[in-house]
């Protein structure tokens, strides 16, 4: 907690919106789901490269701070937090938690945060995070690889595809979709984190990741909003007809809206 007050806090508010989105049951097993999928994903892509491209933490902070086996603990626990809110962003402009499209568009949302996130994660000796990790091969977008983006969908995927879709995590019950409440204090979660980063790329002087990851929200934001609008007018027109009073000289008395 003392050396990393900033996912504390961001995990504080994950508890308290989600408590009041899913309940604090649901909310808590999202996040024990979210934390052994990042686990497994940051275990098996430090010693083989699957899913987010082969890379090895450095470990100069064991002993100050908790560590899974290689990996230390605050980094899979960010997952869960991101993956809830990536959701949420996708519920706030389409409207739709459940849907295959929705869990689809949140692993890819989760990506475009990691437009920023990562790259300023390589730098990290350049501000408090510290010297976390490195990638023995460098990348091709600002030393980090291409896989670590597809690697960020999938586990967004898993995280929100299998915390929706499954039974065991109470979204669903009796085949009836349980009452959600609002997804806005989650896309507030998701921004909140967005501008945190970005704060810390102009810091730290590093302008192009901050535009570029400006541009990717904006981006992101224009084409989820083009994906509801098209939806919305896909839809056929409601009609309601109901008998009016009859009245001399007025037609058959049906009105139409």
């Amino acid at each position: 907690m003392a050396m990393r007050p900033y996912v504390i806090a961001f995990l504080a508010a994950y508890l308290l919106v989600a408590s009041r989105d899913l309940g604090l049951r649901r909310a808590l097993a999202w996040l024990a789901w979210g934390f052994g999928v990042a686990v497994i994903a940051e275990y098996s892509s430090t010693r083989g490269g699957f899913p987010f491209g082969l890379y090895h933490y450095t470990g100069h902070t064991m002993g100050r701070e908790l560590f899974v086996s290689n990996v230390p603990a605050f980094s899979p626990l960010s997952f869960p937090f991101l993956a809830y809110a990536s959701w949420c962003v996708v519920r706030w402009v389409r409207g739709r938690p459940r849907d295959l499209t929705t869990l689809a568009a949140a692993g890819v949302v989760m990506m475009v945060m990691d437009v920023v996130v990562d790259p300023l994660a390589v730098v990290g000796p350049r501000w408090f995070l510290g010297d976390l990790f490195f990638y023995p091969d460098g990348g091709l977008y600002l030393g980090v690889p291409l896989s670590n983006f597809a690697g960020w969908v999938l586990v967004g995927w898993v995280i929100a595809g299998g915390a929706v879709l499954t039974g065991f995590f109470g979204l669903e019950r009796g085949g009836r979709p349980v009452n959600l409440g609002s997804p806005r204090g989650g896309a507030a979660l998701y921004y909140g984190i967005l501008l945190f980063n970005l704060t810390i790329a102009v810091w730290i002087g590093e302008i192009r990741l901050a535009v570029l990851g400006a541009a990717a929200q904006v981006t992101q934001l224009l084409v989820l909003a083009g994906m509801a609008r098209r939806e919305r007018s896909d839809r056929p027109p409601r009609w309601v007809a109901f008998p009016a009073p009859m009245a001399s000289g007025m037609g058959d008395g049906r009105i139409e809206r």
